[in-house]
C-alpha cells in the first residue's frame, strides 16, 4: 500500500510524511504522472495564497492527472489549501478558478467579532448531519480539537457535502468535506496529536481497503 503526496513547491511536507508513516505507509512525495496514478491513496497538500496554489498545479502538469485519479474513485484528500483548491474558485487576491472537484467557493474568514485573523488556534470539530462513520472522521469524538492556521474558508454549494463544521470569530465554516472519495480538511490533522493521527490512519485504512 503506498500514498503519493503532491508535490508542486508549497514547501515542507516532511511533518505530512511522518504523520502517515506512523501509520505504516509507504509514502512518496512526487509529481510525475504514473507514480500518482498507480498510488492507493493521494494527498494534495498545501499552504500559501490559492492562486499561487493553483500556479504550481499548472506548472507541474498536475491539474488534469488529479482529475484523472479522482475518477479511478481511490481515495484523495486535500489539506489546508489543498482542500480549498478542491472548489471552483477563490476570491483570494482576486478571483482564480480551483480544481471545480467540489461545486462551491473559496471566501475571506468573515469576522464578526473582530478575532484575529488569520484564524491560528485549536478548535473544535462540531457534527453535522452526515454521519462520520465510515469517512476519515470515523471513531472521532465531536467537538475534538484540530490545529487550523487559514484566512479564508470553503463553501460548499451542497450542504451533503460537509462533514465537520467549526466556528470562529462568531462564523461556522466547513472545517472536513466530503463528496465521494474525495476528502478535504481545512485543519491540519498532521499536526493536531492523536486524534490528528486518527484521521490519517482513517484515510490509510481506505487505501489498504480499496
Amino acid at each position: 500500500m503506498k500514498i503519493s503526496i503532491i508535490d508542486y513547491g508549497v514547501g515542507n511536507l516532511r511533518s505530512i510524511v511522518n504523520a502517515f508513516e506512523n501509520q505504516g505507509a509507504n509514502v512518496l512525495i512526487t509529481n510525475d504522472k504514473e507514480k500518482i496514478l498507480s498510488a492507493d491513496g493521494l494527498i494534495l497538500p498545501g499552504v500559501g495564497a490559492f492562486s499561487h496554489g493553483m500556479k504550481g498545479l499548472k506548472k507541474h502538469g498536475l491539474i488534469n492527472i488529479i482529475k484523472q485519479y479522482v475518477g479511478t474513485n481511490k481515495p484523495f484528500m486535500g489539506i489546508c489549501l489543498g482542500m480549498q483548491m478542491l472548489f471552483e474558485m477563490s476570491e483570494e487576491f482576486g478571483e482564480t478558478l480551483g480544481l471545480g472537484l467540489i461545486p462551491g467557493n473559496v471566501k475571506r474568514l468573515p469576522n464578526a467579532n473582530n478575532e484575529k485573523i488569520p484564524h491560528v488556534s485549536w478548535n473544535e470539530l462540531i457534527y453535522e448531519k452526515i454521519a462520520w462513520s465510515n469517512t476519515i472522521l470515523d471513531c472521532i469524538p465531536p467537538k475534538s480539537d484540530m490545529y487550523f492556521v487559514h484566512s479564508y474558508v470553503a463553501e460548499p454549494n451542497n450542504k451533503d457535502h460537509i462533514l465537520s463544521t467549526t466556528q470562529y470569530a462568531g462564523y461556522n465554516f466547513c472545517s472536513t468535506v466530503k463528496r465521494g472519495n474525495i476528502y478535504g480538511c481545512q485543519f491540519h490533522p498532521e499536526k493536531s496529536g492523536e486524534v490528528g493521527l486518527k484521521i490519517i490512519k482513517n484515510f490509510t485504512m481506505m487505501c489498504r481497503n480499496d
